[in-house]
């Protein structure tokens, strides 16, 4: 089979596209085109998730945000599915939340603006941060995660079952499942309270660290050897600070249902903890045995350093 090819700007001619270690066909485009790519399809996702949001009219806001939450992942795997690259998914973890909180309000006009506004205002910061950090650090179509090549080496013909449950819908109801609390506090009319503005602090905190810890990381990436790790900044007392400010945007999120009489929303508890367990179960260890084959002296550092609350170790 022939393989299309365009010249590249030394006048070589180089394959459009190239094939993975599973054999999945990965699009190869450059950035900018990338991200028209991955723009467009987020788009049509978000069209897709307010028509399935108005057409769910008879459900309650839980059923019919999470309806259209499902849609639009749906929609976003379609788009894995076509350029054969499951880091489409990428973005949809930061995009989502202020999109649901945006729902919540329209659905609940008689909340209190002020707390509603500041819910949305942290979360804007987190998503808008974390969401432009992606940006910067994507390759473009043409990379894809090594977690999901490790995937796809041990699921084979499988990989794309896996893919739609595993890369794109568990991570949407981990995300859904963190956004519960704001089921309550978004609709909560009553004043304002301390644990409000503790709310607010603890998200924009959480967003602030990670924003320190995935600097540090670039500045580090830029001027050092591939298999080399970061143990200075912050990174000298946590091992995955960017993950623990990420646990903390999260606690911050549950905060907000505390003011909540009779402990209304408290079971929301649930969403956090399900992070906690993702982010201390698998993401970490993940990163930990990666990093345990590829860099020396990590087992050291290992030794040496919290791996995720940051604290020094005497």
């Amino acid at each position: 089979m022939s393989v299309p090819a365009r010249v590249d700007t030394g006048g070589r001619l180089k394959p459009a596209i190239n094939f993975s270690i599973n054999q999945k066909i990965i699009m190869k485009v450059d950035k900018t085109s990338s991200l028209i790519i991955v723009s467009a399809c987020y788009l049509i996702a978000l069209v897709v998730a307010v028509l399935v949001w108005y057409a769910t009219s008879e459900f309650n806001s839980f059923y019919r945000i999470l309806f259209a939450d499902i849609a639009g992942t749906i929609v976003v795997f379609i788009g894995s599915l076509i350029t054969r690259n499951s880091s489409m998914y990428d973005p949809y973890w930061s995009v989502v939340p202020p999109l649901i909180i945006i729902a919540l309000i329209i659905e609940n006009p008689d909340g209190n603006t002020k707390r509603q506004g500041m819910i949305l205002t942290a979360v804007l910061i987190w998503s808008i941060r974390l969401t432009l950090n992606w940006a910067r650090g994507w390759k473009g179509l043409e990379h894809e995660d090594w977690r999901y090549k490790n995937i796809a080496e041990k699921t084979g013909k499988l990989y794309w079952p896996a893919s739609f449950f595993g890369i794109h819908l568990l991570p949407t109801i981990w995300v859904y499942a963190g956004c519960l609390p704001l089921f309550y506090a978004i609709p909560y009319s009553s004043v304002i309270t301390p644990w409000d503005y503790i709310a607010f602090i603890v998200c924009t905190a959480g967003a602030f660290i990670e924003l320190i810890a995935d600097e540090q990381l670039r500045n580090f990436k830029s001027s050092s050897s591939t298999n080399e790790f970061i143990d200075s900044g912050i990174w000298k007392i946590s091992r995955h600070p960017n993950y623990f400010g990420e646990l903390l945007f999260w606690a911050g999120i549950f905060i907000s249902v505390i003011p909540l009489p009779g402990y209304e929303g408290i079971w929301t508890i649930a969403g956090l903890i399900s992070l906690i367990l993702l982010f201390t179960f698998i993401s970490i260890p993940m990163m930990e045995k990666r990093n345990l084959e590829r860099k020396p002296g990590y087992t050291n550092y290992i030794k040496k350093v919290s791996p995720l609350i940051p604290y020094i170790k005497f």
